[in-house]
């Protein structure tokens, strides 16, 4: 084989990869814009204390089975943030994104928006 060809096919091989990767990014961001929208659409404004915050893996945590089995495998396998929070007269384990779990204050009264177990952003937080 000449090197001509050989040079041909790496980078046919090469434009395939990319065109499969740009498919498959597609896909993945039309879902994610399927579940911010539901995320959104189900928000609630509610204030928590928040008791502790750390980062655990799901399976370990004090979350339902019926949540556990709904998270993603590869997820299940990582520490993911989360904050042990008093809700009215009930304690829970929530999720919450990684750039919120750094800004949430411990120990004090915060006005979050949840979206059922996940905090999707806070709205203030009291001194």
């Amino acid at each position: 084989m000449n090197v001509w060809q050989i040079v041909l096919i790496v980078v046919l091989v090469l434009v395939g990869i990319l065109v499969g990767l740009y498919f498959l990014s597609q896909k993945m961001q039309s879902k994610m814009d399927q579940q911010q929208s539901l995320i959104n659409q189900h928000k609630v404004v509610t204030s928590i204390l928040v008791i502790d915050k750390k980062k655990e893996k799901i399976t370990k945590a004090n979350l339902p089975k019926m949540v556990v089995d709904q998270v993603p495998k590869m997820y299940r396998l990582r520490k993911m943030p989360l904050v042990k929070a008093k809700i009215g007269p009930q304690v829970m384990t929530l999720l919450c994104d990684e750039k919120i779990f750094k800004k949430l204050p411990t120990k004090k009264m915060v006005k979050v928006e949840l979206a059922g177990i996940f905090i999707v952003g806070i709205k203030s937080s009291k001194k």
